[in-house]
């Protein structure tokens, strides 16, 4: 099996090596099935895993279900499927029951949370992903925790995911993690159902997703939970191809991250690559819509790990949009790199050779300070 190790591993050094970390986490851990409400003391253990790891310098956010689990308690509605009116509806009063929730248990860590609500298509339309991943970097450097869902109270069957597994595979992507964690009901990926073949035995290690390991994939686990083995493994696909890991791990316990950082039992996807590499390949694949024209101190100030900014941009070719692919020329117009450009070839040419604190007097509103952010862009040796 190509496709799995089972050389030594230390799940735990692992998990220690990660700098960035999304954490998902289901509705069959957040609620009660009983009462409708919120595990308490589960989401108390895991406010005091994240301060950990906070504590320690890592960057976290987590994607969470649980709105609509939490809203069908607090309107009275049946725990069978609900009419999209009704989930929608539900998914409004549980969203801030959910919110509340989350800023209780991590009020005691002296740790702000922020809640960011995404679709679909947030994160497929290139300029909506870019305006997402601009405010969850800026909250990551601000200190708060970002608290992401799915945005059910607007979402129909076409444009959302149904799901926060690859939800949060996508997050893991906008904030360049690379180490995205499942906490879910089972502990990994198994070779068949555990619940139905004894013989099945847990993957601890998984280096790519090929057939065999796409057809291990099974159902949903539960009532409360959409997502199952299957949307899982999509979510592991999207990770790899973004340098990310990802970890399967049981997170039905207290404490479930500090669980994981013992040695618990697990499935880690692992990915050939980094974030910022595969991200900066991505980006050098893609067709470029124009060219800027930078100045020589421009392109000093990239290679030295910089921003481009408006000022060091002589001309503008082409008529690209916010968030698509740019040639970056040198005065020589020799290509020095690729960049998705944070304006729009009609405003770059406004601002171009201009300081920044000119944009919102040009423009009509404070736009952001560089035209390609360097997380944005790579640079041909």
């Amino acid at each position: 099996m190509d496709a799995v190790t089972t050389a030594p591993f230390s799940p735990s050094g692992f998990l220690a090596a990660g700098v960035s970390f999304v954490v998902k986490i289901g509705s069959a851990l957040l609620v009660d099935p009983e009462t409708g409400g919120v595990r308490q003391d589960w989401l108390d253990g895991l406010a005091a895993d994240v301060a950990r790891l906070r504590g320690e310098g890592k960057r976290v956010a987590l994607v969470s279900s649980g709105a609509i689990a939490l809203g069908r308690g607090i309107l009275g509605l049946p725990r069978t499927a609900l009419p999209l009116e009704q989930a929608q509806a539900a998914a409004a009063a549980g969203q801030i029951a959910l919110a509340r929730a989350y800023c209780e248990a991590f009020a005691p860590h002296d740790i702000a949370a922020g809640q960011v609500l995404l679709t679909l298509d947030d994160t497929k339309d290139r300029r909506r992903y870019l305006n997402g991943r601009a405010t969850l970097g800026t909250l990551l450097d601000l200190g708060v925790l970002p608290i992401v869902n799915e945005n059910d109270t607007v979402a129909t069957d076409e444009i959302r995911y149904g799901d926060n597994d690859r939800l949060a595979a996508r997050v893991a992507l906008m904030t360049s993690a690379d180490r995205l964690i499942l906490l879910s009901d089972v502990d990994g990926l198994y070779t068949a159902n555990p619940m139905l073949e004894t013989g099945a035995q847990r993957l601890e290690l998984v280096h790519g997703i090929t057939p065999e390991i796409e057809a291990m994939a099974g159902g949903a686990a539960s009532a409360l939970s959409k997502g199952g083995m299957r949307t899982k493994i999509l979510a592991a696909k999207t990770a790899l191809q973004g340098g990310c890991a990802m970890a399967i791990a049981r997170g039905d316990r207290l404490n479930p991250l500090d669980a994981l950082r013992a040695g618990g039992a697990c499935t880690w996807f692992i990915p050939t690559d980094t974030p910022q590499n595969a991200r900066k390949q991505w980006i050098a694949g893609l067709r470029s819509e124009g060219a800027m024209v930078i100045d020589d101190g421009a392109v000093d100030a990239l290679r030295a790990g910089r921003s481009l900014l408006p000022a060091g941009v002589r001309r503008v070719d082409g008529a690209f949009g916010r968030g698509e692919p740019v040639t970056l020329l040198s005065p020589t117009g020799t290509s020095v790199g690729a960049a998705l450009s944070a304006y729009t070839a009609d405003e770059t040419r406004l601002i171009a050779g201009r300081q920044s604190g000119e944009i919102e007097a040009i423009l009509g509103y404070p736009g952001r300070s560089a035209v390609a952010h360097r997380d944005d862009m790579v640079l041909w040796d």
